[in-house]
Order: structure tokens, then C-alpha cells, then sequence
């Protein structure tokens, strides 16, 4: 396949960026340079002759690769590695985390020229600092991490114009002095040759045999920390980004927000350190899902599964461009690898030799990735034992894209079948990097978890708030077959483990799964070996008391399928057996206990895979394994702070399979930063990630200035209220004789008969050729919550025009966006409010002339229909005279009725409705471009809308009403043009405090 680019040269030329890739030198290839055009951000290829003068150091910066491009409406920005650091080698391929990336402005050269001398200056301050001080930090150099370097990045085939004499190969590069190559490989030669040869070497111990006073000590130590953070924030790349310098007079809502959004992305793609990559190894792959043959003409891009594959969006202008040397896929999660040492024979010692065994990287304080030190310490060494041997264990965690953000924002499942915090982890144990052993096996065991594939959400205002099912069991039902589909297709049979509680709040949801599964493995009637199996673990229950070692009851329960299931064994890049299935592990979260039951089940699979090639685990003299342990426990806090911004619970028990109040107690400390995160960080983070996959338009961030959070934009809004207009029809039309002439949402005071309201409600108006029905909709449980019908005999008046109902944000006083309209009535017999509560209540015009008593005990849905019929055929006999029983009991009437006082008119009542806003934030999976920026999907305008309802009400009020029709086409008319509340009037009914109240919001929120 055509190989990527190693790094990437950047520079800002006068009519765009350009980029020139730089390969490495087994890749002999010339590829030309990409421009990337300011204003359009359209990638092309571009001349030589372009490359601006480079002779100043600041004119340009190096990349390690490119993330993508963000555009902001007319704004865009150039993503690129600048910071990686090696975390493992697999099959002698180097797999790299993201530590730090900068954003380039592509608006116009002087912003662009700017940013890159700012990035370039960092980068060179960081590549000097680390010439002079071997102490620095590995993490942060602009320079490959890995002891691999000459393998890789060192043997960079220098491009015509980077050096003016032209000259390129082993020529140009110098020759080190033995200090020099000591400290670069100073992993090699440990702590004395590093400070030996270090300028600061022995100076700390100098200066305590100097005589110096404490307080003389302390001032120092001061001024050098000083110094340092002052040195720090030279060696990073710009954190600050101002808007652009066309953007001054621009106050949308994308434009306000364009300054946060960009520090987020620069925070999630880079300083997050959770995104992976690797130049020639596809890790978006298990060994169970090979990517077909690749071929020379096929680029990395097209192999990787697009599951994965995390910055495909921004990719996109790259990979429709066909620059492949540019197009470097990412992937979300977690990699991390360790090697040990097992023995076939291990000699009979007591446990004081038990710290014998060779390990590598057992800091307990590690990081999310393992540093290179760690993974290649030792490798080259020969084996200390004729039996002994070295083995590579490593975890690859993959991050779903689909369904994919943050904990209590991002809960179960959608309509596609994709469930939140879907993450499938793979564990593969190899023979140690560089040592050499024919026909070796390499076996893979995979693992997924995700959330219950149910509809349901949970407040994130509460420590431990109780899951609301939502929406019918058959929507549920659906959408849970779709998910299980895809597993089957993915993984073969599947092995459903449920952690939850069988008692208290997460009983019912975990009820309803184990119901579902029951339900498809009775429709499918598969063999009983090929059905979902269902495992309900209560973790909680069984390991009370924090004896977490009671998970060995589960493992003697699955421990026979783990064992009939296997595990993919590779040979000589060949697939010899495959994995027959997978195990689906959920608790509520799927983190805590989830990484508990995970690693018990790889430990499981590894001991088995240890012993088919002769190393027994029970007789090795480390029984701590602390080396598979602590891995675990990274890949949890990794999974954990990319899903809940925190790092897992239980992790004491991962890393040292103990459990004590210690952990209890940060644990506590790790749900109130969780609670803390829920509140107020995880909306706008949830909302930049939704953008960055091309989930929503730009539109996204005036949504977010109105509400300070945005909608689910996997749940498709369009199609929920095409089945509320369908539900409602159903449920409350029961005269088989009225016409259904259409149905619309719309915006509604939750206060009925009023114009102004604290808050408004989406309901769903019906229209009938007699009647108008108003349905406010309970949107969770898929339900009728009541609803109005009114006579179109009954209409007095439709008013439309402006409908400004706030003023805090941009998009809410736009008058043209914002209408709506008022249909005024004269309540009669025949118009009924009707609620749905488990006891149904009626209510007409004047309710004691009904007759009926409220009906309860009744399911509403099944009643809803029956009632309607009833109250309409009670109002109906109201209009016929009543039979009189006696003349003199009519006479007594006449004369009560002469003297009762006089009956007022009916007050006139109102149904105010706006229209929602008709170009929304969810993105357009039709849309071939994004010139027509937002790019979304788009209906009639908010007017056309309103426009159009008034003039079918109108029609057909005029149809019902005799009177009306004897009139001229003048007179006849209901319609009137008006504002209904304008934007003088909003601004003087918006209170200081309700704008204090979004000040606040938006100052904490956004």
C-alpha cells in the first residue's frame, strides 16, 4: 500500500498552506505538495514554485501527521500531530498515542503565517531545552519517543528545498560524539551514565555540600521553578486562540464559541493522550476481523474499519482530495503493552525469591500508555534460563464512533442498534519484539461492553440516579434485535453478561434485557448452542463487603464457554483458528465493574493460552503478576476518563487484586468528580465531539448558546414525531367519519390558553375536516399525555405573524425564524380536554352537563379511543331536546328559567402554537458537499409552515361554519396578519433575572 508520510512540513504561503510530506527511506517515493487554499479550505496539489522562502527558522514547523481540518462555517483549521510518544511494537510495527497536536488557521496568511511561527518556536524551544537537559520530558519532544528512531523516523528522506545544498541520504546526517549518543539512548546505559553526562548532573548534590542555609535552599528552589513554568509555557504550542481577524464583527453563536471549541479539540485530539495511531499496522483490526488482501494501489484509509476510525470527518477533504501519503486514520481508546518472563520449568524457591522474575514498567503511577523505556527494556537480552521465556502481552481497546460521548449524555441504545460505550477490547500475547521464533503463535482474545441496548436515560444530578425506560417495549425490542444482529455478524455467538443489581433501581432495566433476549432467542428458535446466552451476575450482591475476589463464582460459571470459545491463533500472518464468539459485559455505566469482570475473563484466556504452550501459571515464581494487572488497570482508567472524565473505580482491586477502605474512599472522591463532571463539564465536550464526527452542523453551537446542551443527534427527530403524528391519529380521532387532512409538531405554552409561558412543549397538532386536536406528547414512553379538540365550527379567528418567546440567545430573535399562530374559539359542547393519567378525566365546555363521571382504573392507551367516542356521543344527545315528562313539569321550568339570571357568553379561548425551527443542527447523510454550509436537513421555512396551517384551519372552519359562506370572499375570512409577541415586547417582558440566570449558565457551562 502506499506508505504515509512520516511528518509533514508545514508552511504558510501567500495563497494557502502548504504541505510537504517527508517518507522515510525504505519508502522510495517522491509525492508532491498539497496546498491547502485559504478561505475554502479545498486541498489540491501544488508546485514547488510555492514553497515560500524557509530559510527563517519560525517560517515553518514539522508534523508528525495530519488529524483533519475543522471548518466552522466560512472558519477553518488544519489539525497536526506535533507530539507522539511509542506505546508498543506490534509485529515490528511502532503504535503511537497522540500527546499533543496544533490547530493552524486557514482564514487568510497573516493569521496562518502567525500560527505557525508561534508553533514553530515551541517546537524549537522544546527541541533545545531537551538537547541541553536529558531530564526533560520524553512526552512532550518534538521528536519520536520510541527507541526505534533509527528504524523509523531517522532515516527521514530530506526533501529538495528543506536544505539549500540539495543534498540528501546518510550524508546528512552528522555524526555523534559517545556523550551525545549515551544521553539519546540513555534508556540503555541507566541512571549514572545519565547523570554523568548531564550539565546539571551533580549540581543538587554540590550545592548541598555548599553551606548553602535552608532558607538560601528554599529561594532558590523557588527561583528554578519559576524559571521552569516559565520554560514550560515556551515549549507548547499556542492553548490561546483568538478569533479570526474577519471574525471581529461576527456574533453568531458558532463564532462566539469557535475560541472553546478549538481548545477542546486541541485538549480531546492531543493533551487527552486517548487517540492511537500507527504508519503501517492497521489497529482498528483484531485479529478476528482481518482486513481483506491489501494490495499496492489500496491506501491504510480504505482498509481500516470505519467503526473506528475516529477522524474520518475531519479526514474527509484529505481522502477526497486522494492525498493518501496525508491520510492517517485514528483511533479512540487505549493501547498498552508489557512484556514478562515465564518459565516451562520454574526451580522450587520459597517467597523471598519471588521478586526474581524480570519485569518491566511496575510504576504504579503510570499513565495511560506505557513509555517506550518500559516496553523495549531488555529486549535483545538473552534468556537467563534454557526453559525461560519472553513473552509481549498487549491491550487494545477500541472506542466505537457510533452512539459514541459522554456518560449521562450518551446512555443505551438508538434507533440503529448502536449502544453507548461501545468498546471492544482485544488482548493479544506474541513472543517478545526481537526475539526470533519460527512458526510462533500469536493468539487474540476479544472482548466488547456497551451499554444496555435499551432506550433509557438518567439524570446527572444525582450520586446514583434510577434509569427511566423509554419509549414502547416494542421500539425497544427493535432496535435491540438490530444491535445483536450486528454483534452476530461481527463476533459469531454471544455471551451476554449482566452485572447489574436484581434488586433496587437497576432491577427494572435489567428485567426488561433479560425479557428482550428471551423474546429473540424464542422468535429466532435457533439451536440452543447458537442462542444468545444470558448470564445475570449480581456483582454487588455477590462480592459485598469489597470481596471482589467472589468474581471466580462467574468465572466457574462461564469458565467452561471461555474455554469452548477460544481465542484467534495467528501463524505466519495466517489465521489458524478463529474466535467462535464474544463476550458482551454491562453494568450501568459499563466501567467499574466491567473492568473488574474483564480482566478476570483475559486472565482467564491467558493462563489457558500460557499452558497450551507449556508455562503453567500456578508454579511461575511471580504469582502477583503485577505486570498484567496494572495493564488492566490503565486500560480501565482509560476507558473510564474517555466515558465518565474519570478514571475507574475498583481500581485498586485491577492493579493489586486487593481490596481496602483506602480504595473505598477514593472511589467516593471519584463519584463526586464524575457527579461534578455531569453537571457542568460534559455538555459542551459532548457537543464538540458530536461536530467533530459530522454528527451535527454548525448550527450545533446555537442550539447550545439557547439551551447550554444539545439533542441526541443519533435519534432521528424527523422520523420520532412522524410516529407521534401516527400514534396521536390513532389514539384520539374515534369518529371513524372525520377526515384525517394532516398533522403537524409545534411549539405550545405548557400553560394552556395563554401566549407567554416560562417554558414551551412540543405537541402534536391533528386536523380533522371537523375538528382541530391539540396532543401534548409524553416523548419518552411514546404516549398521549391529553389532548383538546376543538370544533372548526367553534373558530373565531387565526392570527399569524412574529412569535419571539426569549431573547437570551441569537437564534430565538430572529423574527423571521421565529412565528408561530393563535386560533381563537368559542368552547362549545363538542370541544373536550381529555388527560391521560391512569384514572381518565373529561372536561367540556360546562363538564356538569355531561353527565359522566371520570373513568379510572384504566389503562389510557387502551381507553383513549372508547372515551372520545363516549364524550362525543354524550355531547351529541345534549343537542337534542329532552323528552318532558308532564306538562306541568315543563310549565315549572319555563317559570324557573324566567327568573334564573341570564347565561354569559362563552369566554373566548386561544391555542397559541410556533413552529419549530425548520434547518436543525443533525447533520445530512445525503449531502455530497459541505459548500452549502450548514448543510442540513431542510423543510419548509418557519413561515411557510405557519402559513400554511392557518390556511388549511381557515379552509375548513369556512366549510363548517353556514354563516360564513354567505358571505363575500372579504368578509369570509378567518386569517389575520399580526405580530403575536414582537421583539420590543420580548425584550420588555425578558427579566433581569432570567438574563442574569443565562449569563451564569453560559459562564459555567460554556
Amino acid at each position: 500500500m502506499p506508505g504515509l508520510a512520516r511528518k509533514v512540513l508545514i508552511c504558510a504561503a501567500v495563497d494557502g498552506l502548504v504541505l510537504q510530506p517527508l517518507h522515510s527511506k525504505k519508502d522510495q517515493q517522491r509525492t508532491s505538495l498539497i496546498k491547502i487554499k485559504y478561505g475554502t479550505a479545498s486541498v489540491s496539489q501544488t508546485s514547488r514554485d510555492s514553497v515560500p522562502e524557509l530559510s527563517n527558522p519560525d517560517s515553518s514547523f514539522e508534523a508528525f501527521g495530519i488529524v483533519g481540518i475543522l471548518t466552522v462555517f466560512r472558519y477553518s483549521y488544519l489539525i497536526s500531530i506535533t507530539g507522539r510518544q511509542q506505546v508498543a511494537q506490534i509485529r515490528g510495527q511502532p503504535i503511537y498515542v497522540v500527546t499533543e497536536v496544533a490547530l493552524t488557521p486557514c482564514t487568510s496568511q497573516n493569521d496562518a503565517a502567525e500560527a505557525v511561527a508561534k508553533t514553530a518556536l515551541a517546537l524549537n524551544n522544546r527541541e533545545a531545552a531537551h538537547s541541553d537537559d536529558d531530564t526533560a520530558s520524553e512526552d512532550d519532544a518534538p521528536r519520536d519517543s520510541g527507541s526505534n528512531d533509527e528504524a523509523i523516523d531517522d532515516v527521514l528522506d530530506h526533501t529538495e528545498g528543506e536544505d539549500s545544498s540539495g543534498e540528501t541520504g546518510p550524508s546528512a546526517i552528522s555524526r555523534s560524539s559517545i556523550a551525545q549518543d549515551v544521553i539519546t539512548r540513555r534508556g540503555s546505559y541507566g541512571r549514572f551514565a545519565k547523570s554523568w553526562f548531564s550539565r546539571s548532573g551533580w549540581t543538587m548534590d554540590q550545592k548541598r555540600n555548599m553551606g548553602l542555609s535552608a532558607e538560601q535552599l528554599e529561594r532558590a528552589n523557588a527561583s528554578k521553578t519559576e524559571a521552569k513554568k516559565g520554560s514550560d509555557a515556551a515549549k507548547r504550542v499556542p492553548r490561546k486562540f483568538p478569533l479570526p481577524s474577519d471574525a471581529v464583527e461576527d456574533d453568531s453563536a458558532a463564532v462566539s464559541l469557535l475560541p472553546k471549541l478549538l481548545r477542546t479539540t486541541q485538549i480531546l485530539f492531543g493533551s487527552s493522550r486517548t487517540f492511537y495511531f500507527s504508519y503501517d499496522y492497521d489497529i482498528t483490526r483484531s485479529a478476528a476481523n482481518p482486513a481483506p488482501p491489501s494490495t499496492p494501489l489500496i491506501p491504510l484509509v480504505n482498509h481500516v474499519d470505519p467503526t473506528f476510525f475516529w477522524n474520518k470527518n475531519v479526514m474527509k477533504p484529505f481522502i477526497d482530495a486522494g492525498v493518501d501519503s496525508l491520510t492517517l486514520p485514528l483511533m479512540q481508546g487505549f493501547v498498552g503493552q508489557r512484556t514478562f518472563t515465564v518459565d516451562s520449568n520454574p526451580p522450587q524457591v520459597d517467597d523471598a525469591a519471588k521478586d526474581s522474575l524480570e519485569l518491566k514498567d511496575l510504576d504504579g503511577d503510570n499513565k495511560a500508555a506505557a513509555s517506550p523505556a518500559s516496553i523495549n527494556a531488555g529486549v535483545g537480552c538473552e534468556e537467563t534460563h534454557p526453559t525461560e521465556k519472553r513473552f509481549d502481552i498487549t491491550v487494545i481497546s477500541r472506542r466505537s464512533t457510533k452512539r459514541a460521548g459522554l456518560r449521562y449524555l450518551r446512555r443505551g441504545i438508538d434507533e440503529g442498534g448502536n449502544v453507548a460505550n461501545c468498546v471492544e477490547s482485544e488482548q493479544i500475547l506474541s513472543p517478545a519484539e526481537g526475539t526470533s521464533v519460527p512458526n510462533a503463535k500469536i493468539y487474540s482474545f476479544v472482548q466488547i461492553r456497551g451499554s444496555f441496548p435499551l432506550f433509557f436515560s438518567q439524570s446527572p444530578y444525582s450520586l446514583k440516579p434510577a434509569p427511566v425506560l423509554q419509549h414502547s417495549p416494542d421500539t425497544n425490542y427493535a432496535a435491540l434485535k438490530k444491535h445483536f444482529e450486528w454483534l452476530r455478524q461481527k463476533y459469531g455467538l454471544i455471551q451476554c453478561v449482566n452485572l447489574v443489581e436484581k434488586h433496587g433501581v437497576e432491577a427494572p432495566i435489567g428485567q426488561r434485557y433479560e425479557e428482550n433476549i428471551k423474546r429473540l432467542n424464542e422468535e429466532e428458535s435457533r439451536p440452543e448452542d447458537e442462542q444468545i446466552a444470558f448470564e445475570w451476575f449480581d456483582f454487588h450482591h455477590v462480592c459485598r463487603g469489597m470481596k471482589f475476589e467472589n468474581v471466580s463464582v462467574l468465572l466457574e460459571i462461564l469458565g467452561p464457554r471461555l474455554e469452548k470459545w477460544g481465542s484467534t491463533v495467528v501463524v505466519n500472518d495466517k489465521v489458524e483458528t478463529q474466535q467462535l464468539g464474544a463476550f458482551r459485559t454491562n453494568c450501568m455505566d459499563c466501567l467499574d465493574r466491567t473492568n473488574v469482570c474483564q480482566s478476570s475473563f483475559a486472565k482467564y484466556m491467558l493462563d489457558m493460552q500460557l499452558k497450551e504452550l507449556g508455562f503453567d501459571m500456578n508454579l511461575q515464581k511471580d504469582q502477583e503478576n503485577a505486570w498484567f494487572n496494572t495493564l488492566w488497570a490503565d486500560n480501565g482508567d482509560a476507558i473510564s476518563k474517555q466515558y465518565a472524565s474519570t478514571g475507574a473505580m475498583k481500581g485498586d482491586y485491577t492493579r493489586t487484586r486487593k481490596r481496602n477502605y483506602r480504595g473505598a474512599l477514593t472511589d467516593a472522591g471519584l463519584s463526586l468528580t464524575r457527579l461534578f463532571n455531569g453537571m457542568f463539564n460534559d455538555f459542551f465536550l459532548q457537543t464538540t465531539i458530536d461536530f467533530l464526527l459530522g454528527n451535527v452542523t454548525s448550527l450545533v453551537f446555537a442550539e447550545f448558546e439557547a439551551n447550554m446542551m444539545t439533542k441526541d443527534p443519533a435519534i432521528s427527530m424527523q422520523k420520532l414525531r412522524e410516529q407521534a403524528i401516527e400514534l396521536s391519529h390513532k389514539r384520539v380521532i374515534a369518529d371513524e367519519s372525520e377526515e384525517f387532512i394532516g398533522g403537524w409538531t409545534l411549539l405550545t405554552p405548557n400553560v394552556p390558553d395563554t401566549v407567554r409561558s416560562s417554558s414551551f412543549e412540543e405537541a402534536v397538532l391533528l386536523l380533522t375536516d371537523k375538528a382541530l386536536y391539540l396532543c401534548r406528547f409524553d416523548w419518552n414512553l411514546d404516549k398521549v399525555s391529553s389532548f383538546k379538540r376543538v370544533d372548526l365550527a367553534h373558530v373565531t379567528n387565526i392570527k399569524f405573524g412574529t412569535y419571539i418567546t426569549s431573547t437570551i440567545s441569537a437564534a430565538e430573535v430572529d423574527e423571521m425564524r421565529n412565528v408561530g399562530l393563535i386560533v381563537e374559539y368559542n368552547p362549545g359542547v363538542t370541544d373536550i380536554t381529555r388527560v391521560n393519567t391512569r384514572s381518565l378525566t373529561t372536561s367540556v365546555s360546562d363538564a356538569s352537563k355531561m353527565g359522566r363521571e371520570p373513568t379510572s382504573g384504566i389503562d389510557a392507551a387502551e381507553q383513549e379511543p372508547q372515551a372520545a367516542k363516549d364524550a362525543a356521543a354524550a355531547a351529541a344527545s345534549e343537542e337534542k331536546p329532552a323528552p318532558v315528562a308532564a306538562p306541568i313539569a315543563g310549565i315549572a321550568e319555563g317559570i324557573a328559567g324566567f327568573f334564573a339570571p341570564r347565561s354569559q357568553e362563552p369566554q373566548a379561548r386561544k391555542i397559541a402554537l410556533k413552529a419549530l425551527h425548520s434547518i436543525t443542527s443533525a447533520a445530512d447523510p445525503m449531502a455530497k458537499s459541505k459548500e452549502d454550509e450548514p448543510g442540513a436537513i431542510t423543510r419548509l421555512s418557519e413561515m411557510q409552515q405557519v402559513i400554511l396551517i392557518a390556511s388549511e384551519i381557515e379552509r375548513l372552519a369556512i366549510r363548517s361554519q353556514p354563516k360564513l359562506q354567505s358571505k363575500k370572499d372579504e368578509e369570509s375570512g378567518l386569517i389575520e396578519k399580526g405580530g403575536i409577541i414582537s421583539l420590543a415586547d420580548a425584550k420588555k417582558n425578558t427579566g433581569l433575572l432570567e438574563q442574569l440566570g443565562h449569563s451564569l449558565k453560559k459562564m459555567v457551562w460554556a
